[in-house]
Protein backbone atom coordinates (compact mmCIF):
# COMPACT_ATOMS: atom_id res chain seq x y z
CA UNK A 1 0.00 0.00 0.00
CA UNK A 2 1.24 3.52 -0.55
CA UNK A 3 0.35 6.29 1.64
CA UNK A 4 1.19 9.88 0.41
CA UNK A 5 0.41 13.38 2.57
CA UNK A 6 -1.04 16.23 0.35
CA UNK A 7 -0.33 19.94 1.80
CA UNK A 8 -3.12 22.35 1.93
CA UNK A 9 -2.77 23.83 -1.58
CA UNK A 10 -3.94 19.95 -2.73
CA UNK A 11 -6.91 20.08 -0.82
CA UNK A 12 -10.16 20.72 -3.10
CA UNK A 13 -13.56 21.78 -2.23
CA UNK A 14 -15.97 19.72 -0.66
CA UNK A 15 -18.43 19.33 -3.86
CA UNK A 16 -18.69 15.96 -5.59
CA UNK A 17 -17.10 17.38 -8.67
CA UNK A 18 -14.18 18.98 -6.86
CA UNK A 19 -13.85 15.89 -5.29
CA UNK A 20 -13.86 13.28 -7.97
CA UNK A 21 -11.53 15.23 -10.43
CA UNK A 22 -8.95 15.26 -7.08
CA UNK A 23 -9.39 11.32 -7.16
CA UNK A 24 -8.64 11.10 -11.06
CA UNK A 25 -5.94 13.43 -11.21
CA UNK A 26 -3.97 11.54 -7.92
CA UNK A 27 -5.56 7.78 -7.36
CA UNK A 28 -6.75 6.92 -11.03
CA UNK A 29 -9.62 5.58 -12.55
CA UNK A 30 -11.75 3.25 -11.31
CA UNK A 31 -14.69 2.74 -13.07
CA UNK A 32 -16.74 1.01 -10.71
CA UNK A 33 -16.46 3.39 -8.17
CA UNK A 34 -17.25 5.81 -10.36
CA UNK A 35 -20.58 3.78 -11.99
CA UNK A 36 -21.79 3.62 -7.84
CA UNK A 37 -20.79 7.58 -7.03
CA UNK A 38 -22.87 8.51 -10.44
CA UNK A 39 -26.37 6.54 -8.89
CA UNK A 40 -26.05 8.71 -5.57
CA UNK A 41 -25.23 12.12 -6.98
CA UNK A 42 -27.91 14.42 -8.21
CA UNK A 43 -27.86 15.44 -11.82
CA UNK A 44 -28.02 18.83 -11.47
CA UNK A 45 -25.15 19.04 -9.44
CA UNK A 46 -22.28 17.04 -11.56
CA UNK A 47 -23.97 19.70 -14.56
CA UNK A 48 -23.09 22.86 -12.39
CA UNK A 49 -19.66 21.69 -11.53
CA UNK A 50 -19.15 20.78 -15.56
CA UNK A 51 -20.33 24.23 -16.69
CA UNK A 52 -18.28 25.55 -13.75
CA UNK A 53 -14.98 24.29 -15.79
CA UNK A 54 -16.41 23.22 -19.05
CA UNK A 55 -12.73 23.43 -21.11
CA UNK A 56 -11.04 21.22 -17.57
CA UNK A 57 -10.01 18.04 -18.93
CA UNK A 58 -11.14 16.40 -15.81
CA UNK A 59 -14.13 18.08 -16.23
CA UNK A 60 -14.93 16.71 -19.10
CA UNK A 61 -13.84 13.14 -18.45
CA UNK A 62 -16.38 12.84 -15.78
CA UNK A 63 -18.91 14.56 -18.01
CA UNK A 64 -18.20 12.26 -20.89
CA UNK A 65 -18.00 9.16 -17.97
CA UNK A 66 -21.27 10.29 -16.61
CA UNK A 67 -23.03 10.07 -20.22
CA UNK A 68 -21.54 7.07 -21.23
CA UNK A 69 -22.12 5.06 -18.48
CA UNK A 70 -25.81 5.85 -16.94
CA UNK A 71 -26.57 6.40 -20.55
CA UNK A 72 -28.28 9.84 -19.68
CA UNK A 73 -27.59 13.17 -21.61
CA UNK A 74 -26.66 15.78 -19.52
CA UNK A 75 -28.24 19.84 -19.81
CA UNK A 76 -24.98 20.69 -22.04
CA UNK A 77 -24.61 22.04 -25.37
CA UNK A 78 -21.75 20.33 -27.31
CA UNK A 79 -18.50 22.15 -27.19
CA UNK A 80 -17.03 23.59 -30.37
CA UNK A 81 -13.27 24.92 -29.16
CA UNK A 82 -10.83 23.33 -27.09
CA UNK A 83 -7.85 21.14 -27.75
CA UNK A 84 -8.82 16.79 -28.03
CA UNK A 85 -7.56 15.15 -24.74
CA UNK A 86 -7.29 11.48 -24.66
CA UNK A 87 -9.84 10.05 -22.12
CA UNK A 88 -7.02 7.39 -20.41
CA UNK A 89 -4.27 9.01 -20.14
CA UNK A 90 -1.90 6.30 -22.61
CA UNK A 91 1.24 6.83 -20.38
CA UNK A 92 -0.42 5.29 -17.33
CA UNK A 93 -3.35 2.48 -19.05
CA UNK A 94 -3.07 0.54 -22.24
CA UNK A 95 -5.41 2.24 -24.44
CA UNK A 96 -7.40 1.04 -27.70
CA UNK A 97 -7.77 2.49 -30.99
CA UNK A 98 -8.33 6.52 -30.61
CA UNK A 99 -12.03 7.59 -32.07
CA UNK A 100 -13.09 11.55 -31.54
CA UNK A 101 -15.51 12.67 -29.38
CA UNK A 102 -16.70 15.82 -30.43
CA UNK A 103 -19.69 16.72 -27.70
CA UNK A 104 -16.81 16.47 -24.87
CA UNK A 105 -13.59 17.01 -27.45
CA UNK A 106 -11.83 13.98 -26.35
CA UNK A 107 -10.57 11.04 -27.52
CA UNK A 108 -12.09 7.79 -26.45
CA UNK A 109 -9.26 5.39 -26.21
CA UNK A 110 -10.83 2.70 -23.50
CA UNK A 111 -10.24 -1.23 -24.73
CA UNK A 112 -13.80 -2.00 -24.28
CA UNK A 113 -17.39 -0.41 -24.44
CA UNK A 114 -20.44 -0.06 -22.70
CA UNK A 115 -21.26 -2.99 -22.66
CA UNK A 116 -17.57 -4.45 -21.17
CA UNK A 117 -14.99 -1.99 -20.48
CA UNK A 118 -11.94 -3.04 -18.67
CA UNK A 119 -9.15 -1.34 -17.27
CA UNK A 120 -5.38 -1.78 -17.19
CA UNK A 121 -2.32 0.00 -15.31
CA UNK A 122 0.60 0.11 -16.88
CA UNK A 123 2.70 -1.13 -13.49
CA UNK A 124 6.67 -1.61 -12.94
CA UNK A 125 5.32 -5.46 -13.26
CA UNK A 126 4.14 -5.17 -16.44
CA UNK A 127 6.79 -2.90 -18.30
CA UNK A 128 9.60 -5.01 -16.81
CA UNK A 129 8.23 -8.21 -19.04
CA UNK A 130 7.56 -5.91 -21.72
CA UNK A 131 11.11 -5.13 -21.51
CA UNK A 132 12.17 -8.53 -21.60
CA UNK A 133 10.57 -8.52 -25.66
CA UNK A 134 9.04 -12.25 -24.72
CA UNK A 135 7.90 -13.18 -27.67
CA UNK A 136 10.88 -12.59 -29.39
CA UNK A 137 13.13 -13.97 -26.73
CA UNK A 138 11.13 -17.31 -27.68
CA UNK A 139 11.32 -17.06 -31.51
CA UNK A 140 15.25 -16.88 -30.60
CA UNK A 141 15.28 -19.84 -28.50
CA UNK A 142 13.02 -21.79 -30.50
CA UNK A 143 14.78 -20.93 -33.78
CA UNK A 144 17.88 -23.17 -33.02
CA UNK A 145 16.31 -26.15 -32.84
CA UNK A 146 15.77 -28.79 -35.37
CA UNK A 147 12.36 -29.15 -37.33
CA UNK A 148 12.10 -32.68 -36.51
CA UNK A 149 12.71 -32.12 -32.74
CA UNK A 150 10.56 -29.09 -32.37
CA UNK A 151 7.34 -31.75 -34.08
CA UNK A 152 8.18 -34.06 -31.41
CA UNK A 153 7.73 -31.45 -28.71
CA UNK A 154 4.68 -30.12 -30.62
CA UNK A 155 3.18 -33.51 -30.17
CA UNK A 156 4.38 -33.95 -26.30
CA UNK A 157 3.06 -30.37 -25.31
CA UNK A 158 -0.16 -31.34 -26.94
CA UNK A 159 -1.28 -33.90 -24.37
CA UNK A 160 0.51 -32.19 -21.41
CA UNK A 161 -1.46 -28.76 -22.32
CA UNK A 162 -4.72 -30.86 -22.44
CA UNK A 163 -3.97 -32.89 -18.93
CA UNK A 164 -2.77 -29.59 -17.03
CA UNK A 165 -6.00 -27.56 -18.00
CA UNK A 166 -8.24 -30.75 -16.73
CA UNK A 167 -6.32 -31.14 -13.85
CA UNK A 168 -6.58 -26.93 -13.10
CA UNK A 169 -10.33 -28.03 -12.79
CA UNK A 170 -9.77 -31.45 -10.82
CA UNK A 171 -11.03 -32.99 -13.76
CA UNK A 172 -9.80 -36.74 -14.86
CA UNK A 173 -10.73 -36.49 -18.84
CA UNK A 174 -11.70 -39.56 -20.72
CA UNK A 175 -9.62 -40.21 -23.98
CA UNK A 176 -12.31 -38.87 -25.79
CA UNK A 177 -12.49 -35.39 -24.40
CA UNK A 178 -8.40 -35.35 -23.98
CA UNK A 179 -8.45 -36.21 -27.94
CA UNK A 180 -10.86 -33.23 -28.48
CA UNK A 181 -9.14 -31.15 -26.55
CA UNK A 182 -5.65 -31.63 -28.30
CA UNK A 183 -7.46 -31.38 -31.68
CA UNK A 184 -8.53 -27.60 -30.72
CA UNK A 185 -5.55 -26.57 -29.76
CA UNK A 186 -4.08 -27.38 -32.80
CA UNK A 187 -7.02 -25.32 -34.29
CA UNK A 188 -5.66 -22.36 -32.03
CA UNK A 189 -3.34 -20.12 -34.92
CA UNK A 190 -6.09 -20.62 -37.73
CA UNK A 191 -9.33 -19.00 -36.54
CA UNK A 192 -10.45 -16.11 -33.88
CA UNK A 193 -12.48 -18.33 -31.29
CA UNK A 194 -13.82 -15.42 -29.32
CA UNK A 195 -17.23 -15.13 -31.65
CA UNK A 196 -20.40 -16.56 -30.28
CA UNK A 197 -20.38 -19.56 -32.66
CA UNK A 198 -16.86 -20.46 -32.34
CA UNK A 199 -17.29 -20.67 -28.69
CA UNK A 200 -20.07 -22.70 -28.32
CA UNK A 201 -18.06 -25.33 -31.11
CA UNK A 202 -15.67 -25.22 -28.57
CA UNK A 203 -18.01 -25.90 -25.19
CA UNK A 204 -19.48 -28.74 -27.19
CA UNK A 205 -15.97 -30.21 -28.23
CA UNK A 206 -15.06 -30.57 -24.66
CA UNK A 207 -17.60 -31.27 -22.35
CA UNK A 208 -19.81 -34.20 -22.01
CA UNK A 209 -22.32 -34.12 -24.86
CA UNK A 210 -25.21 -34.19 -22.46
CA UNK A 211 -24.02 -30.63 -20.98
CA UNK A 212 -23.19 -29.52 -24.83
CA UNK A 213 -24.99 -25.84 -24.48
CA UNK A 214 -26.65 -24.53 -27.80
CA UNK A 215 -26.49 -20.74 -25.97
CA UNK A 216 -25.21 -19.01 -23.51
CA UNK A 217 -26.24 -20.40 -20.35
CA UNK A 218 -30.33 -19.60 -19.04
CA UNK A 219 -29.76 -20.86 -15.23
CA UNK A 220 -27.62 -18.75 -12.64
CA UNK A 221 -24.31 -20.84 -11.81
CA UNK A 222 -21.69 -19.78 -9.31
CA UNK A 223 -18.73 -21.57 -7.79
CA UNK A 224 -18.42 -22.72 -4.47
CA UNK A 225 -18.05 -25.73 -2.59
CA UNK A 226 -20.26 -27.84 0.00
CA UNK A 227 -18.94 -28.02 3.19
CA UNK A 228 -19.02 -30.63 6.12
CA UNK A 229 -21.86 -29.25 7.28
CA UNK A 230 -23.69 -29.59 3.80
CA UNK A 231 -24.04 -25.73 3.45
CA UNK A 232 -22.44 -24.03 0.08
CA UNK A 233 -19.21 -21.95 0.93
CA UNK A 234 -19.35 -19.63 -2.14
CA UNK A 235 -16.60 -18.99 -3.77
CA UNK A 236 -17.52 -16.59 -7.29
CA UNK A 237 -20.81 -15.72 -7.99
CA UNK A 238 -21.64 -15.27 -12.21
CA UNK A 239 -23.51 -12.80 -13.85
CA UNK A 240 -27.38 -12.68 -14.00
CA UNK A 241 -28.37 -14.88 -16.94
CA UNK A 242 -30.32 -11.94 -18.07
CA UNK A 243 -26.77 -9.83 -18.03
CA UNK A 244 -24.55 -12.47 -20.10
CA UNK A 245 -25.74 -11.60 -23.80
CA UNK A 246 -24.92 -7.66 -23.35
CA UNK A 247 -22.04 -8.63 -21.48
CA UNK A 248 -20.43 -11.41 -24.03
CA UNK A 249 -21.39 -9.16 -26.70
CA UNK A 250 -19.56 -6.59 -25.29
CA UNK A 251 -16.67 -8.86 -24.46
CA UNK A 252 -16.15 -10.27 -28.06
CA UNK A 253 -16.59 -6.91 -29.66
CA UNK A 254 -13.46 -5.87 -27.45
CA UNK A 255 -11.95 -8.27 -28.34
CA UNK A 256 -11.92 -7.52 -31.77
CA UNK A 257 -10.84 -3.99 -31.23
CA UNK A 258 -7.96 -5.52 -29.15
CA UNK A 259 -7.35 -7.52 -32.34
CA UNK A 260 -6.47 -4.52 -34.88
CA UNK A 261 -5.17 -2.47 -32.52
CA UNK A 262 -1.38 -1.78 -30.63
CA UNK A 263 -2.84 -3.25 -27.81
CA UNK A 264 -0.33 -6.02 -26.77
CA UNK A 265 -0.78 -9.42 -27.15
CA UNK A 266 -0.39 -10.75 -23.48
CA UNK A 267 -2.43 -7.54 -22.53
CA UNK A 268 -5.26 -8.67 -24.96
CA UNK A 269 -5.28 -12.16 -23.81
CA UNK A 270 -5.41 -11.47 -20.29
CA UNK A 271 -8.57 -9.60 -21.23
CA UNK A 272 -10.32 -11.54 -22.56
CA UNK A 273 -9.55 -15.17 -21.59
CA UNK A 274 -9.82 -14.07 -18.01
CA UNK A 275 -12.78 -11.84 -18.61
CA UNK A 276 -14.42 -14.73 -20.37
CA UNK A 277 -14.48 -16.83 -17.42
CA UNK A 278 -15.36 -14.63 -15.00
CA UNK A 279 -18.29 -14.00 -17.41
CA UNK A 280 -18.90 -17.58 -17.09
CA UNK A 281 -21.27 -18.13 -20.17
CA UNK A 282 -21.91 -21.79 -20.00
CA UNK A 283 -22.93 -23.83 -17.29
CA UNK A 284 -19.55 -25.90 -17.95
CA UNK A 285 -16.17 -26.00 -19.28
CA UNK A 286 -15.82 -22.06 -18.81
CA UNK A 287 -12.37 -22.51 -17.21
CA UNK A 288 -10.91 -24.69 -20.12
CA UNK A 289 -11.77 -22.91 -22.63
CA UNK A 290 -10.86 -19.53 -20.96
CA UNK A 291 -7.23 -21.04 -21.28
CA UNK A 292 -7.75 -22.18 -24.53
CA UNK A 293 -8.49 -18.81 -25.71
CA UNK A 294 -5.31 -17.45 -24.28
CA UNK A 295 -3.56 -20.01 -26.99
CA UNK A 296 -5.88 -18.63 -29.43
CA UNK A 297 -5.03 -15.04 -29.31
CA UNK A 298 -1.19 -15.45 -29.08
CA UNK A 299 -1.16 -17.73 -31.61
CA UNK A 300 -3.04 -15.61 -33.62
CA UNK A 301 -1.37 -12.02 -32.80
CA UNK A 302 1.61 -14.56 -33.90
CA UNK A 303 3.08 -13.83 -30.08
CA UNK A 304 3.99 -17.24 -30.38
CA UNK A 305 6.65 -19.45 -32.76
CA UNK A 306 4.26 -20.98 -35.76
CA UNK A 307 3.08 -23.94 -35.55
CA UNK A 308 3.84 -24.18 -31.66
CA UNK A 309 1.51 -24.54 -28.56
CA UNK A 310 2.85 -22.65 -25.15
CA UNK A 311 2.48 -25.41 -22.11
CA UNK A 312 1.00 -22.25 -20.10
CA UNK A 313 -1.55 -24.48 -18.36
CA UNK A 314 1.12 -26.62 -17.03
CA UNK A 315 2.64 -23.47 -15.44
CA UNK A 316 -0.84 -22.31 -13.99
CA UNK A 317 -0.87 -25.80 -12.55
CA UNK A 318 3.03 -25.65 -10.96
CA UNK A 319 1.99 -21.90 -9.69
CA UNK A 320 -1.51 -23.13 -8.65
CA UNK A 321 -1.42 -20.71 -5.93
CA UNK A 322 -1.00 -17.54 -7.98
CA UNK A 323 -3.02 -18.59 -10.79
CA UNK A 324 -5.81 -18.37 -8.04
CA UNK A 325 -4.40 -15.62 -6.87
CA UNK A 326 -5.22 -13.79 -10.21
CA UNK A 327 -8.58 -15.23 -10.28
CA UNK A 328 -9.94 -14.52 -6.90
CA UNK A 329 -8.36 -10.62 -7.15
CA UNK A 330 -11.91 -10.05 -8.52
CA UNK A 331 -13.90 -12.97 -7.83
CA UNK A 332 -13.05 -12.68 -4.01
CA UNK A 333 -14.43 -8.38 -4.48
CA UNK A 334 -17.80 -9.58 -6.25
CA UNK A 335 -19.07 -12.10 -3.79
CA UNK A 336 -18.84 -9.98 -0.82
CA UNK A 337 -20.81 -7.14 -2.42
CA UNK A 338 -23.73 -8.92 -3.98
CA UNK A 339 -27.17 -9.70 -2.52
CA UNK A 340 -28.04 -13.35 -3.28
CA UNK A 341 -29.57 -16.92 -1.58
CA UNK A 342 -28.71 -20.18 -1.82
CA UNK A 343 -31.55 -22.92 -1.61
CA UNK A 344 -31.09 -26.13 0.04
CA UNK A 345 -31.15 -28.02 -3.41
CA UNK A 346 -28.24 -25.73 -4.62
CA UNK A 347 -30.22 -22.96 -6.54
CA UNK A 348 -29.29 -19.34 -6.11
CA UNK A 349 -31.32 -16.43 -6.70
CA UNK A 350 -29.19 -13.05 -7.53
CA UNK A 351 -30.63 -9.58 -6.05
CA UNK A 352 -30.57 -6.33 -7.31
CA UNK A 353 -28.73 -5.37 -10.56
CA UNK A 354 -24.87 -6.55 -10.54
CA UNK A 355 -24.32 -5.93 -14.14
CA UNK A 356 -21.92 -2.97 -13.20
CA UNK A 357 -19.67 -5.66 -11.22
CA UNK A 358 -18.66 -7.40 -14.30
CA UNK A 359 -19.10 -4.59 -16.91
CA UNK A 360 -16.49 -2.04 -15.25
CA UNK A 361 -13.14 -4.59 -13.84
CA UNK A 362 -9.77 -3.53 -13.24
CA UNK A 363 -7.62 -6.37 -14.68
CA UNK A 364 -4.50 -5.72 -13.88
CA UNK A 365 -3.64 -8.15 -11.86
CA UNK A 366 -4.62 -10.83 -14.42
CA UNK A 367 -2.39 -9.10 -17.32
CA UNK A 368 0.16 -9.16 -14.33
CA UNK A 369 0.26 -12.73 -13.49
CA UNK A 370 -0.59 -13.62 -17.47
CA UNK A 371 2.93 -12.20 -17.58
CA UNK A 372 4.74 -14.44 -15.50
CA UNK A 373 3.01 -17.11 -16.32
CA UNK A 374 4.49 -16.55 -19.97
CA UNK A 375 7.40 -15.55 -18.91
CA UNK A 376 7.79 -18.89 -16.80
CA UNK A 377 6.54 -21.34 -19.68
CA UNK A 378 9.44 -19.31 -22.06
CA UNK A 379 12.20 -19.73 -19.50
CA UNK A 380 11.46 -22.82 -17.87
CA UNK A 381 8.76 -25.18 -19.16
CA UNK A 382 8.82 -24.79 -22.97
CA UNK A 383 12.61 -24.85 -22.70
CA UNK A 384 13.29 -27.72 -20.49
CA UNK A 385 11.09 -30.03 -22.81
CA UNK A 386 12.86 -28.79 -25.82
CA UNK A 387 16.46 -29.09 -24.33
CA UNK A 388 15.13 -32.83 -22.57
CA UNK A 389 14.67 -34.30 -26.24
CA UNK A 390 17.40 -32.55 -27.38
CA UNK A 391 19.17 -34.47 -24.64
CA UNK A 392 17.24 -37.92 -24.79
CA UNK A 393 18.28 -37.78 -28.93
CA UNK A 394 21.78 -37.24 -28.04
CA UNK A 395 22.44 -39.56 -25.28
CA UNK A 396 20.69 -42.43 -27.81
CA UNK A 397 23.58 -41.59 -30.40
CA UNK A 398 25.80 -42.28 -27.89
CA UNK A 399 24.36 -45.35 -26.19
CA UNK A 400 24.36 -46.80 -30.31
CA UNK A 401 28.29 -45.88 -30.09
CA UNK A 402 28.36 -48.21 -27.65
CA UNK A 403 26.40 -51.28 -28.91
CA UNK A 404 23.99 -50.19 -32.10
CA UNK A 405 20.42 -51.64 -30.62
CA UNK A 406 17.40 -51.33 -32.38
CA UNK A 407 15.44 -48.22 -31.07
CA UNK A 408 13.01 -49.80 -29.32
CA UNK A 409 15.75 -51.22 -27.01
CA UNK A 410 17.73 -48.10 -26.54
CA UNK A 411 14.29 -46.39 -25.17
CA UNK A 412 13.78 -49.17 -23.02
CA UNK A 413 16.99 -49.66 -21.44
CA UNK A 414 17.21 -45.25 -20.97
CA UNK A 415 13.54 -45.75 -19.61
CA UNK A 416 14.48 -48.51 -16.99
CA UNK A 417 17.70 -46.75 -16.03
CA UNK A 418 16.01 -42.89 -15.40
CA UNK A 419 13.53 -44.93 -13.48
CA UNK A 420 16.36 -46.55 -10.95
CA UNK A 421 18.65 -43.69 -10.16
CA UNK A 422 21.02 -44.35 -13.41
CA UNK A 423 21.36 -48.34 -13.11
CA UNK A 424 19.54 -51.11 -14.91
CA UNK A 425 18.70 -53.60 -11.97
CA UNK A 426 19.46 -57.49 -12.03
CA UNK A 427 15.15 -58.13 -12.90
CA UNK A 428 15.25 -56.15 -15.80
CA UNK A 429 18.83 -56.84 -16.98
CA UNK A 430 18.31 -60.85 -17.08
CA UNK A 431 14.70 -59.98 -18.74
CA UNK A 432 15.08 -57.87 -21.59
CA UNK A 433 19.02 -57.43 -22.05
CA UNK A 434 20.75 -60.49 -21.12
CA UNK A 435 22.55 -60.13 -24.66
CA UNK A 436 24.96 -57.09 -23.09
CA UNK A 437 28.33 -57.75 -21.34
CA UNK A 438 29.21 -56.67 -18.02
CA UNK A 439 31.58 -54.09 -19.49
CA UNK A 440 29.00 -52.53 -22.04
CA UNK A 441 26.42 -52.21 -19.50
CA UNK A 442 28.68 -49.97 -17.15
CA UNK A 443 29.45 -47.87 -20.11
CA UNK A 444 26.02 -47.79 -20.87
CA UNK A 445 24.63 -46.79 -17.31
CA UNK A 446 28.25 -44.31 -17.30
CA UNK A 447 26.57 -42.40 -19.44
CA UNK A 448 22.75 -41.87 -19.10
CA UNK A 449 24.16 -40.82 -14.90
CA UNK A 450 26.67 -38.37 -17.09
CA UNK A 451 24.86 -37.20 -19.93
CA UNK A 452 21.39 -37.72 -19.19
CA UNK A 453 20.56 -38.22 -15.58
CA UNK A 454 22.52 -34.73 -14.73
CA UNK A 455 20.94 -31.92 -16.48
CA UNK A 456 17.99 -31.76 -15.08
CA UNK A 457 14.78 -31.79 -16.73
CA UNK A 458 11.83 -34.41 -17.17
CA UNK A 459 13.31 -38.17 -17.16
CA UNK A 460 10.34 -39.85 -16.97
Amino acid sequence: MVEETFTKRYKPLDSFGEQLEFALKYDGLNLLIISELFEKVKEVEITNYIKSKPNSKYARRIWFLYEFMTKRRLPIDDLSQGNYEYLLEPEKYYTGVSSKVKRQRLYYNMLGNDAFCPIVRRTDIIKEKEDKKLSQQCKKRVAKYSAGLLKRAVSYLYSKETKSSFELERIKADATRTERFVEMLKEAEKDDYCEKNKLIEAQNMIVDKRFAARDYRKVQNYVGETTFIGKERIHFVCPKPSDIKELMNGLIKANRQMSTDATPPVVQAAVTGYGFVFLHPFEDGNGRIHRFLIHNILSMREFVPKGLVFPVSAVMLNNEQEYNNSLEAFSKQVVTHLNYIVREDGEMTVKGDTIKWYKFIDMTKQVESLYQFVDDTIENELIKELEYLERYDRTKRNLKEIIDMPDRKIDLFLRFCSQNNGRISDKKRKEYFGFLSSSEIRKMETLIKKDYMTEGGNND
